[in-house]
């Protein structure tokens, strides 16, 4: 089940990105640090009615951040379709001890609904350059690779922008 995120559910958020911030680093790739994302990112994301969590047996397996703010950072991209009327992603996560079962798909399927239902003409995201695998799973799912943004705090490496036209 995909529900609204609660405040109770914040700090279990943050274990399960602390988790996926030391697989990462594991498989050589430093996307997430101490400066992201953080328990205040995650409170605006809140507060914004902007953040999902996904369950099953009762345990919080999974979070996605839904936005229709477009972040300074995307101003420039060349996007495919025009700007005002898309959703973007952010802070995808899945439990280590529960990934490779599904759940980024059912993340990614709920968040594309949601934006087509809602009559949004595309949905936008970021994936760090160094991370291949996410890389393949959005480029599987539809979305074109675009040009790249630069998140300094995280790293030095590139952002790559993608966009699913809906």
């Amino acid at each position: 089940m995909i529900r609204p995120a609660k405040i109770s559910d914040i700090d279990h958020i943050l274990k399960i990105t602390r988790a996926c911030a030391v697989k990462m680093e594991e498989n050589g790739i430093f996307q997430w640090n101490a400066h992201y994302p953080t328990k205040e990112v995650f409170l605006n994301d809140l507060d914004r009615k902007e953040l999902y969590v996904k369950e099953e047996d009762g345990s919080l397996v999974g979070a996605i951040v839904i936005s229709t703010f477009m972040d300074e950072e995307y101003v420039p991209i060349d996007w495919l379709t025009a700007n005002g009327n898309s959703t973007y992603i952010h802070r995808i996560c899945v439990d280590p001890q529960f990934q490779g079962q599904g759940h980024a798909q059912s993340l990614m399927d709920f968040a594309e609904n949601y934006s087509r239902e809602r009559d949004f003409s595309s949905v936008r995201l970021d994936t760090f350059s160094q991370n291949q695998r996410n890389q393949r799973f959005y480029e599987q799912r539809g979305y074109k690779k675009l040009e790249d943004i630069y998140f300094p705090k995280q790293s030095d490496h590139p952002f790559h922008c993608y966009e699913l036209v809906l």
